[in-house]
Parts: C-alpha cells; sequence; structure tokens
C-alpha cells in the first residue's frame, strides 16, 4: 500500500546517519520489527505505525507530522509506544512509560504489538550490550512483556521472547535444552512423534477426514520444563503433533477417530473450543498412549485457530472495523469483547489508585505474575474476572471498589464462607456488607489473602489513613 512506501520513505530518511550498537544503519531495527508483525498477519495501520515507532523519540519527526501525513490512528500508536525522557521523569523514565503504554492499549491493543515486536527484535540482537545492561532488559522482559504476550495471546513472540530471555538468565540450563533437542534431531531413524504422526494421517484418510498433522517441536524453555517433571526426555517429550483441520466440527471428528483407534489419556483431555482461554486460544487438547505405553500430547484446531494460537490480537486484523471482532456487544459479559480483555481492564483500574512509579512497577509484576484467570458468578447476574489464587477479598474489591471496606464475609456458591476463602473458576460468589451505620473496616489480616493489586492498593491505602484504627 502507498501509506507503507511513504512511511519507509520517511523512516529511512530520518534515522539516516543513526546506527545500531551492533554497526547496522538504524533504519534495519523498524524494518526488522514491521516484519515480525507482519508475519504474524498485522493489517496495514499497525504495520506504518511499526516502521515510524522510534522517529518521534529519535528523530526530528514531530507527533504533529506524523499525525498530518498518516492520521490519528497511526499517530497514537506511535504516541502510544514512544519512551518518556529520562531528563524530565529520573529513574522512574522507565515504570512511567509502561504505565502510559498500558493506557494507550486500554484503548488499541495494537500499541502493545508493536511494543512486543520491538522488545523481540532488541532481544535478538541483545549481544551487543554489556552483560548487565543484557541481564536488566532480560528481566523486565521476563517479569512484564512474556506475562503481556501471553495474556495477549501472542504465542509465536512470546515462546521466542522466552528462549532469548532463558540463554541470558540462565544459560548452562539453556545449554543442556539445546543438547537434548540436537541430539534428537540427529538421529538417524525417524523418532516416535514422526512415526504417530504418520499412523495418524492414514486412521484421518481412512476416514474421510481432511487434515494436516505435523510436529510441532518444543522450544528451549519448554524442554527445561518438561525435563525438570519427567526427568530423562524421551523422544516422544520433544514435542507435541498438531493436527489443522477447517471446520470446528472438523475438529471433534479427528477426536472421535483418535480416541477410538488410540487409547486416550483421559486426564489429559481440555476442550479450548467450548471453552476458549482468556487470550482467545483455542484447541482442543489431548494425549494418546502408543503401543509401546509411551504418551504423545495432541492439539487439535483449525487454521484459523492457529493463526489465533500463534499471533492473538495481532490476528484480528484491524480489532475496531465494524464487526472485525465477531462479538456483537463488546460490554456483553466482562472478557467478550477481546480488544479490552478482563485483566486489562483490571490492570487499568488499579494503574490509577497507584501513588507512585515504584509501587506502579512492583505491583505490575506482582500482578503479570499471576497464574491463569478465572470467572466466577455474581449473584446479581453479572460476572467478574480474576487471576488464579483470587479470594473473596478481591471478589468484594472487584464488584464494589472501596465499598468493600464494609465487607464482614461472603456466601460462595450459596454456602457462607469467610473473606479468605480462595475461589475457583465458576463459583458463584456474594460478598456481605455490614449494614449502613455498622462499624466495619478492613484488618490488615486482609493483605493476606488478597492476590489483586486493586484489593492490596485500596487496603493499604486505608490502613495509612486510619494508623491508630483498633482491627475489627
Amino acid at each position: 500500500p502507498e501509506a507503507l512506501r511513504r512511511a519507509y520513505v520517511l523512516a529511512e530518511a530520518s534515522h539516516r546517519g543513526q546506527m545500531r550498537k551492533s554497526g547496522e544503519p538504524y533504519i534495519t531495527h523498524p524494518l526488522a520489527v514491521t516484519l515480525i508483525l507482519a508475519e504474524l498477519g498485522a493489517e496495514t495501520t499497525t504495520l506504518v505505525a511499526a516502521l515510524l515507532h522510534d522517529t518521534v523519540e529519535d528523530t526530528d519527526v514531530t507527533l504533529t507530522q506524523v499525525l498530518d501525513e498518516f492520521g490519528p490512528e497511526v499517530a497514537y500508536l506511535v504516541d502510544g509506544v514512544t519512551k518518556l525522557e529520562k531528563v524530565d521523569y529520573g529513574a522512574a523514565a522507565e515504570p512511567e512509560t509502561f504505565r502510559k503504554m498500558l493506557v494507550a492499549t486500554g484503548n488499541d491493543v495494537r500499541v502493545m504489538s508493536i511494543k512486543l515486536a520491538d522488545r523481540l527484535h532488541n532481544m535478538r540482537t541483545l549481544g551487543v550490550m554489556r552483560p548487565e545492561k543484557q541481564v536488566r532488559i532480560a528481566k523486565v522482559t521476563h517479569d512484564v512483556l512474556i506475562p503481556l504476550a501471553e495474556r495477549l495471546g501472542v504465542q509465536a513472540l512470546k515462546t521466542e521472547l522466552e528462549d532469548l530471555v532463558f540463554a541470558i538468565l540462565h544459560p548452562e540450563e539453556y545449554a543442556a535444552a539445546r543438547e537434548i533437542a540436537a541430539a534428537h534431531e540427529n538421529a538417524a531413524a525417524p523418532g516416535p512423534l514422526a512415526e504417530t504422526a504418520g499412523r495418524f494421517r492414514t486412521v484421518l484418510r481412512e476416514a474421510g477426514i481432511t487434515a494436516d498433522v505435523e510436529i510441532r517441536p518444543r522450544h528451549m524453555v519448554s524442554l527445561h520444563r518438561v525435563r525438570g517433571k519427567r526427568g530423562e526426555l524421551r523422544g516422544v517429550d520433544l514435542g507435541r503433533l498438531l493436527v489443522t483441520v477447517q471446520e470446528d466440527a472438523d475438529c471433534y471428528a479427528v477426536l472421535g477417530e483418535l480416541h477410538t483407534c488410540f487409547t486416550p489419556v483421559v486426564s489429559e483431555f481440555k476442550d479450548f473450543i467450548a471453552v476458549p482461554k482468556f487470550n482467545l486460544y483455542q484447541s482442543l487438547h489431548t494425549a494418546v498412549a502408543r503401543a509401546d505405553g509411551e504418551v504423545v500430547e495432541v492439539l487439535i484446531r483449525t487454521r484459523q485457530m492457529h493463526q489465533v494460537a500463534e499471533a492473538g490480537v495481532v490476528a484480528l486484523g484491524n480489532p475496531y472495523a465494524p464487526g472485525a471482532t465477531g462479538v456483537e456487544d463488546p460490554h456483553e459479559g466482562e472478557g467478550a469483547d477481546p480488544t479490552r480483555p478482563g485483566w486489562l481492564s483490571r490492570l487499568l483500574d488499579w494503574q490509577r489508585a497507584a501513588p507512585d512509579a515504584d509501587t506502579f512497577w512492583s505491583t505490575l509484576r506482582e500482578d503479570l505474575a499471576q497464574d491463569g484467570e478465572i470467572t466466577v458468578f455474581r449473584t446479581d447476574g453479572g460476572t467478574l474476572s480474576l487471576p488464579g489464587g483470587a479470594s473473596c477479598v478481591d471478589a468484594a474489591y472487584a464488584q464494589y471498589g472501596e465499598g468493600a471496606h464494609a465487607c464482614i464475609g461472603a456466601r460462595v456458591n450459596g454456602r457462607l464462607a469467610t473473606l479468605s476463602t480462595v475461589l475457583q473458576d465458576g463459583d458463584t460468589v456474594h460478598p456481605l456488607l455490614a449494614a449502613a451505620g455498622d462499624d466495619a473496616s478492613p484488618s490488615p489480616d486482609w493483605l493476606e489473602h488478597a492476590r489483586t493489586p486493586a484489593a492490596r492498593i485500596a487496603i493499604r491505602r486505608w490502613l495509612h489513613a486510619h494508623p491508630d484504627r483498633p482491627a475489627p
């Protein structure tokens, strides 16, 4: 498109004469970021902004110039990923830049897509930096950007970032994982995964199901984790089999054939098609036992699901075009709108209450370290999206905000429960508030049970404002 050509001309001219630490012309960086996003299927607006993402920060090009030449969407994306100056913010520049970026992402998820691609290319070329700077950047990538890539479903970027960080922070373990992968790659005979893939193809062909079957090798971090769980790795542990089909119904047809012709490992079955993950991910997960007793893990998905599994929100194209997300009413149920998922809304809510950059930075890392996402039901028919391990305290603050200071207990699935009760996915929760006029207030103990930053910040703020108040 013409806009891409014009963006490249402006980026090349404005960065001309600038060099990267590697000695390459600076234009190689925005070009590489754009190619990463193009490979994931990003649309033109994102690609134009990717080409220009460093112009306002590092050259004489102004945001007004970008706005005039490329329009408000591109200008918003470029502004969203532009760093704040250390001259103005000092040590707070990095956390405040992330805060600004997250707020911008709340209005347009493409901001974070560009930041993730930007960090991936910088991580690929990190070897030219001093070792201590490599470690610092790798730690921030591990604590903040990899969890954000996971939450946005951009698996292709997440797995490569994980391996690059792993190589810097744990070089010996990384080398061991590489050795295991290389040893099996160099084996002359086809491995058990290749044999099983061949059998799958025969079974599905005979059943009249059109499907592609391929081996998905595990990346280095995944190999390291599996080795930690299972000890010595066998050929079947080095990857999973991916079966891709055309229609949703074909996924279940494949599942039926595989479970009929092989022995399924029932405990390994998960249906993320009927119940997608919070980051848009859909697939059937299963595992089958071979005749020799070895267990092979299997993923079954449509080609469209595969694109979304790899590219997450990037696969939405322009998520703000009418009908792009396939969601009729983005406000119907939390998490229904993939452009404003529940975890992001929650993060944006609590960051407003973070009193300073240090609190924001440490709380952001704590929040992103939470595993998984659960949905609990309110008795008024609504839902709450909470991190795994959340308690009734978290549900109370998610539902009532600072009104939860008056919470005295809860009902979970109709039964009375303490505020410390940990909630499970699918629970129905009703926080109980003290009657008006009753003297109810937070206890310091609540901090031990609160997992969400919104709850922890609100409780700490109340306790700080009432230092002499006796615990209830």
